[in-house]
């Protein structure tokens, strides 16, 4: 017995179950009394101060989508910071199976807390969860946007308008003007062309043919509905950008220095460490301080803050034989944000972009189309690592170079396995060669089986 006042209480939408386990001094059993109370926030308040009045020190409740976010604010406010409040994850406490009943699972939470074995959630800080709200609800709002245009897509494909296969960009500055034309009234293919503007004006006879379409009042119409929708979305995007601010830049010869600002700015210190690593821009840093927060202390490691996130790969062993594993579920928005950055990584010439070409081959190369999936996902793991460590300890990322996998390798067997493996595919015996600095590498003799180096 760890906790000698503790609490468990059973979270849904209209009610809660409360079960209070306290010491019983007129008997060695335990004293145990269950109460329920609707979920309007006076008598979250009235059922926190009733577990005060028990001396409750520790309070369990199950993680049950957004329902306990206000039982937890009563529970905070009534009982202050001498109350410990564990939000628990739901799969590590499931019961017995058997009877279930909204009392019974209190009490199962309540006496597996006394005992010690449940453990607390991580929940950001209060200013940290702000700037989550915020950048999840930017990633909400950027794939709303992105699911309007191609809504206004699909009205132009069903009025013949093919503007999108000439311009590569239908919403840039010129397919703006000509979308902004059509709701106007404009039919004339020759003058919606001629609203093109930069490189799009020498594909002129193009866009003559693909803004020749069937082009309806109707269609113009609804084309209308789409671009006001996206001007809205454009402007709410604005204002949660502003919102969450940015860590401020260094001056340069073209761009001025741009201060800290927003909510962003306490963390910016942070932000600019994390934005040290290949693939993470300032937006991505932003959403990462977001999730995870600054003090990895509630980490004890990286491997712990990857299997939180859910990035760690699958383990299922059993007897001696490994079996085919899925990660685990963990926080999807981390996943996706840094799967974005493992792709964006790699594109450059660094470790981590070495690392994901490396693996890319490794499940199959462009032959197996999940083999991109697959190396990001490693990747990302890769880099939650990183970031565990650029926040641990203070320091920017050091990269090791694009030929940290190669560097080690030595050239002559690298060599003789490459010959090896040209000699299996080609059923033929390969000889190396020197050739003079002015003769081309494949020039060889007219006479040899194979031209250039090889002979057969």
């Amino acid at each position: 017995m760890l906790y000698s006042h503790v609490a468990g209480i059973d979270v849904h939408k209209k009610q809660i179950t409360v079960s209070v386990r306290t010491p019983d001094p007129r008997r060695v059993a335990r004293r145990e009394t269950t109460r329920t109370f609707r979920t309007f926030y006076a008598e979250l308040l009235a059922m926190a101060s009733w577990l005060v009045e028990h001396g409750v020190t520790h309070v369990a409740m199950e993680s049950t989508g957004p329902y306990w976010w206000p039982v937890y604010s009563a529970l905070r406010e009534a009982g202050g910071p001498g109350l410990t409040i564990d939000v628990v994850n739901a799969a590590h406490v499931k019961a017995v199976p058997g009877r279930k009943t909204d009392v019974k699972d209190s009490q199962w939470l309540a006496r597996l807390l006394e005992v010690g074995l449940l453990r607390g959630s991580f929940l950001p800080p209060d200013d940290i969860r702000e700037i989550r709200d915020l950048t999840r609800y930017q990633t909400k709002l950027t794939e709303e946007r992105s699911r309007e245009k191609q809504r206004l897509l699909k009205v132009l494909e069903a009025a013949g308008v093919k503007l999108d296969v000439v311009a590569s960009d239908t919403f840039g500055v010129s397919g703006r003007a000509m979308l902004d034309a059509l709701v106007a009234g404009e039919r004339d293919p020759r003058v919606l062309a001629g609203l093109a503007r930069g490189v799009l004006r020498n594909k002129a006879d193009d866009l003559r043919l693909a803004l020749a379409g069937r082009f309806t009042a109707h269609h113009g119409q609804m084309i209308g509905f789409h671009l006001a929708r996206l001007d809205h979305l454009d402007q709410m995007i604005t204002q949660v950008k502003e919102k969450i601010g940015h860590a401020g830049t260094a001056g340069t010869t073209r761009r001025a220095a741009v201060g800290e600002c927003g909510l962003v700015a306490p963390f910016a210190e942070q932000i600019r460490l994390l934005s040290s690593i290949p693939g993470i821009g300032e937006r991505v840093a932003a959403v990462i301080v977001s999730e995870i927060g600054v003090d990895m202390g509630r980490f004890p490691s990286a491997k712990h803050l990857a299997a939180w996130a859910g990035l760690a790969p699958g383990n299922n062993e059993s007897a001696g034989r490994r079996r085919k594993a899925r990660h685990r579920k963990g926080n999807t928005h981390v996943q996706s944000i840094l799967i974005e950055a493992a792709l964006a990584a790699s594109r450059t010439r660094t470790r981590i972009g070495a690392r994901f070409h490396r693996l890319h081959r490794r499940f199959g190369g462009r032959a197996n189309k999940t083999a991109g999936k697959k190396a990001a996902f490693a990747v990302a793991h890769t880099l939650i690592k990183v970031i565990w460590t650029v926040l641990s300890t203070g320091q920017p990322y050091t990269d090791l170079g694009q030929d940290y996998y190669t560097r080690g390798v030595d050239q002559q067997t690298h060599t003789r396995r490459l010959i090896a493996q040209l000699e299996a595919l080609s059923g033929k015996k390969i000889i190396l060669t020197d050739h003079d600095d002015g003769d081309s590498p494949d020039s060889g003799d007219p006479g040899d089986g194979e031209s250039g180096e090889a002979a057969g």
